[in-house]
């Protein structure tokens, strides 16, 4: 039940040059590198401050020409310790291993060149390397990672390797192999193998990085022998990785994430894949001010940035899996100016970015789900120290504050207006202004604020529910009737059609029970016809009039942010659609071989499939997605709350309303956390694990309460 790097191992990919394919990439929790579609090839490697750019470092020349030039198929697997490469050409087979060095700012790739002749051969091989290190100790407030071209290069044959130092100072990077090569030169290293028939040769490349040129020679000289071995390390420091998540107690998180066991192996990877969506993004930087923090993309763009919105859409397994560090996050975020930035970064502390506006209903999620599942309830009187209010605040001030701000954006129709394209999907051109979805969070906002007062017999949450109900009203003045998707109102009053998947999503999370049945039907029609395809979603539909607008695939047509389908389903099963739902998501299961969700999928009928699910989107434009982003968590929402249908209210106590269907009826959720007590779930209901065993009655809701037999 607890995972392995075997367990989460990718299919194996085949790709060549010039294919929209965005290959793999790894961390070892303080920085990040991304294989190229070439043998050897590893770009993004920058351990912030510390930073290579997206320069190209041991891209592989077989023989005098350039690998990837030769059109041969190269074959990548990815693990999370590790990412494979395999390829033969003429007569030779090429295998390479790929990995961070556990707890160091290095990176190898140990190459395997076998000979499939019966006559002994000469192999030249020469590996370009990349001119570029900086050291950028303030905020990288920048997409791109910052680049340290112009760097000052120092051959060293003797090494087996090349030095770079920064022209500025404080960093360096040596990038060598072993065992000893031919020639070294500023721009590559040579190396000349005698192969056997059918023998093979070894070679390990070593990408250092150090505050100086001494200290990266050092990590080189100590790291570039044991090429296997590094490989080896890294493998057991991820197996006790994924132990650590799932064992309650344990040393390396504040909390830990319930066992799946289960026979339905496509569930099985949707839960490991959204697991991965976060456990990927943990960063124990040194350099980092806050101590531990979270990434939200990698390794190509936004390092050490946490964007409010990715986090809230992975929150439920943050209140569980790390909550001290949630906690210490909404604090911080709580000092921030929410409404003038999109987040911030970990070297500084420092906000990035400008507004994005669904930042108000994110903080309400995220303080929500913290409470919930932790009852941290003295929380609430913590005070916050003077910021962007001008006056020490309690947490409960801040809430008030999240909950209500949309008046101050208050349109003459009773909507907030959230503004222009950059505030919002950024490249869905008609979604402006006054908007369904985070109206639709203001409701909830409101009404998770109204019973967080009720709780603590406070006055002010009727006014509250009150005025969710009008805000209700004008909501569903959005509603485009028969049609099943929701209109964006300007503010000259215009409706102007957007069939986003956004809407439908966030609707159905935060009021779906004020939904009429017709509405729900429509919805599902328009979902059914419009966004599902059998292994992703189409955020956008191909009958909007924006279609044409962009092919950026997070938000468009032609493919979805990995969160998004998700909360579909989620959707779905919040309105009674489960069985719709299960099937749908035993097929996206086959996206989910391509190792941690990326920033976005490529519907299958744009490009083809990849391993018969959804490929990842490229990182280059027009699509400019990374490989991997942290909202892919939420994936963990639709088999807690959604599959086993884990209730857990401010108010407690945790219930359950479970949706198996078809569903494994043996699956167990095993120590689910919740305020201090574990609890096992199943088709029966959730019940605490320490009454298992001896008479003690399921945890479900009634009959009465949910109008159907929850029984075992």
């Amino acid at each position: 039940m607890i995972p392995t790097v075997d367990d989460l191992r990718s299919a194996s990919m085949l790709h060549k040059q010039g294919d929209l394919f965005n290959p793999p990439g790894l961390t070892n929790f303080i920085g990040t590198v991304q294989s190229d579609i070439d043998i050897t090839g590893i770009l993004n490697l920058n351990f912030p401050p510390y930073s290579c750019g997206n320069g190209k470092t041991f891209v592989l020349y077989v023989d005098g020409v350039y690998f990837a030039a030769v059109g041969t198929q190269i074959a990548t697997t990815w693990y999370p310790h590790a990412i494979e490469r395999t390829a033969r050409h003429n007569g030779l087979s090429f295998s390479s291993r790929t990995a961070l060095v556990p707890g160091e700012t290095a990176a190898v790739v140990v190459l395997t060149v076998r000979n499939h002749k019966r006559v002994s051969r000469t192999v030249d091989l020469r590996f370009g390397v990349h001119d570029g290190i900086v050291k950028t100790a303030g905020v990288w407030s920048e997409a791109c990672v910052p680049s340290g071209a112009g760097s000052i290069a120092d051959p060293q044959p003797g090494l087996g390797a090349v030095v770079y130092a920064a022209a500025e100072g404080d960093a360096a990077v040596v990038q060598g192999v072993y065992p000893r090569p031919r020639s070294v030169d500023r721009r590559g290293i040579d190396v000349r193998l005698e192969l056997l028939g059918s023998g093979e040769a070894t070679i390990t490349c070593c990408a250092a990085i150090g505050p100086s040129r001494n200290d990266a020679i050092e990590l080189f000289g100590r790291t570039v022998r044991r090429g296997a071995e590094v490989v080896s390390d890294a493998r057991a420091e991820w197996d006790a990785e994924f132990r650590a998540v799932f064992t309650p107690g344990n040393d390396r998180y504040s909390g830990h994430l319930p066992e799946l066991d289960t026979t339905d192996e496509a569930i099985m990877r949707l839960y490991l894949t959204g697991v991965l969506g976060v456990v990927y993004f943990k960063r124990d930087n040194p350099h980092s001010v806050y101590g531990r923090a979270y990434d939200t993309l990698m390794p190509a763009y936004w390092q050490t940035v946490t964007f409010l919105w990715d986090y809230s859409l992975s929150s439920l397994v943050h209140a569980m899996l790390d909550p001290a560090v949630m906690r210490r996050y909404l604090g911080d975020w709580m000092r921030t100016d929410i409404h003038q930035h999109f987040g911030t970064e970990y070297l500084t502390g420092g906000p990035v970015g400008p507004w994005y506006s669904v930042n108000d209903y994110a903080m309400s999620r995220m303080a929500n789900d913290y409470l919930r599942w932790s009852g941290d309830f003295a929380w609430l009187d913590e005070t916050i120290p003077a910021s962007v209010h001008g006056s020490d605040q309690r947490v409960l001030d801040y809430l008030r504050f999240y909950a209500t701000y949309w008046k101050k954006l208050s349109s003459a129709h009773g909507l907030a207006d959230y503004g222009g394209i950059n505030n919002l999907l950024e490249c869905v051109s008609s979604y402006l202004h006054q908007v369904a979805s985070l109206n639709a969070g203001n409701v909830f906002s409101m009404r998770s604020l109204a019973e967080i007062l009720d709780m603590r017999a406070e006055p002010g949450g009727n006014e509250l529910r009150r005025e969710a109900e009008r805000l209700l009203t004008a909501i569903q003045d959005l509603y485009a009737e028969g049609g099943g998707y929701w209109n964006a109102r300007y503010p000259s009053g215009e409706l102007v059609e957007v069939r986003h998947s956004y809407d439908f999503m966030t609707v159905l999370h935060t009021i779906p029970n004020d939904l009429s049945e017709q509405q729900k039907t429509e919805m599902v029609r328009f979902f059914a016809e419009e966004l599902k395809t059998d292994t992703w979603l189409r955020a956008l539909s191909p009958k909007d009039p924006d279609a044409p607008f962009s092919l950026r695939p997070d938000h468009q047509w032609n493919g979805a942010y990995p969160a998004w389908p998700a909360q579909v389903a989620a959707g779905l099963y919040r309105i009674g659609e489960a069985d719709r739902a299960f099937d749908w998501l035993k097929g996206m299961a086959r996206s989910a071989y391509q190792g941690p969700f990326g920033q976005a999928h490529f519907t299958e009928d744009f490009i083809g499939s990849e391993s018969g699910g959804s490929p990842k989107a490229s990182y280059e434009m027009p699509y400019i997605c990374d490989w991997a982003v942290s909202s892919a968590g939420s994936w963990v929402n639709v088999i807690v709350e959604s599959i086993f249908g884990i209730a857990a209210p401010v108010n407690g106590p945790i219930s359950a309303q479970p949706n198996f269907g078809r569903f494994d009826p043996s699956a167990e959720l095993r120590n689910l956390p919740y305020r201090g007590e574990l609890y096992h779930a199943s088709r029966s209901g959730v019940r605490r694990a320490r009454d298992i065993g001896r008479t003690a009655s399921i945890v479900t809701r009634s009959s009465k309460e949910t109008g159907r037999c929850n029984g075992r």
